[in-house]
């Protein structure tokens, strides 16, 4: 019973923290990157508070250092967005289905995700000239070659179409391992998005959860230069399937360091984004003193 009410009280504070966030999203496109980039994290962190997710990336990771490129993951969970997202703000690449989802895909079109229509190959040749245009811009994008949710204990197959982009702008492709356990670092099924679950079952294992603690590993960077799109998926999936068969093998020492964020109902994130919100002038400022 005391579980189920957690869970009550968590579902509350998500649907208040996204109506916050649809309040937001009438002036996000408009927002220039900085500001776009600081809002995305800010929210994405404060939803993980809520669900009371835990990020856990190890000292002199080379995701610390991320800053551009093309993020290449292994996908679990709808949740896996936003624990990027509250990591390194970026664009993603999703199937078109998220965008009919209520609600959060009306977020993710006015948060700028790129979606793309399965099996048709005029949609994926126009996302690929957006890819290559926003990576020659410097832009951060990821996308989940694999094309569906796993339960996160190996990698499926690749699919290499959307890696091209990376090797016509001659971009860094970095390599991303996503592992979700529990405390002790027991590999955890709550956050799988699989078996046909929907969407509300999916939300309510993860509002359900005492706590859940998710693993980042990167491998360094990948020079998409000079190579072909059969290699390049390759050693990407190599680096990731590696990553994640050791991530298993010793899950998460005391030495990672847990990436902490503040309450979303923290009142100095409230006022100062909704100054950014009524007072685009006022952008600069939030610029210079992110939120901590």
């Amino acid at each position: 019973m005391t579980r189920r009410l957690i869970a009550l009280f968590r579902a509350a504070r998500v649907a208040l923290h996204i109506g916050y966030g649809l309040t937001l999203a009438i002036a996000y496109p408009w927002f220039g990157l900085a500001i776009r980039r600081r809002i995305l994290q800010n929210w994405s962190a404060g939803l993980l508070d809520i669900f009371n997710v835990r990020i856990e990336i190890a000292e002199g990771d080379p995701l610390h250092a991320l800053r551009h490129g093309l993020i290449v993951t292994n996908h679990i969970s709808w949740l896996d967005v936003f624990v990027l997202n509250a990591v390194v703000p970026m664009r993603f690449v999703a199937k078109s289905e998220v965008r009919r989802w209520p609600v959060i895909g009306w977020l993710c079109a006015r948060a700028q995700t790129l979606f793309i229509e399965r099996g048709k190959a005029r949609s994926a040749a126009r996302i690929n000239v957006q890819l290559v245009d926003l990576l020659q811009r410097g832009e951060c994008l990821a996308i989940f070659p694999e094309g569906t949710t796993t339960d996160g204990l190996k990698v499926e197959h690749f699919h290499s179409s959307l890696l091209q982009p990376a090797i016509d702008a001659g971009a860094l492709v970095h390599p991303i391992a996503i592992r979700y356990q529990d405390r002790s670092g027991t590999h955890c099924l709550a956050s799988a998005y699989i078996d046909e679950i929907s969407f509300g079952t999916s939300m309510w294992n993860i509002l359900s959860t005492a706590e859940l603690h998710v693993q980042l590993v990167a491998t360094p960077p990948l020079d998409a230069s000079g190579t072909d799109r059969r290699n390049l998926t390759g050693a990407v999936r190599q680096h990731i399937s590696a990553t994640l068969a050791a991530m298993h093998a010793a899950p998460a020492s005391a030495s990672q360091l847990e990436v902490a964020h503040e309450h979303a109902g923290n009142e100095q994130h409230f006022q100062s984004l909704y100054c950014v919100l009524l007072h685009p002038s006022l952008a600069q400022e939030v610029v210079s003193h992110p939120l901590k």
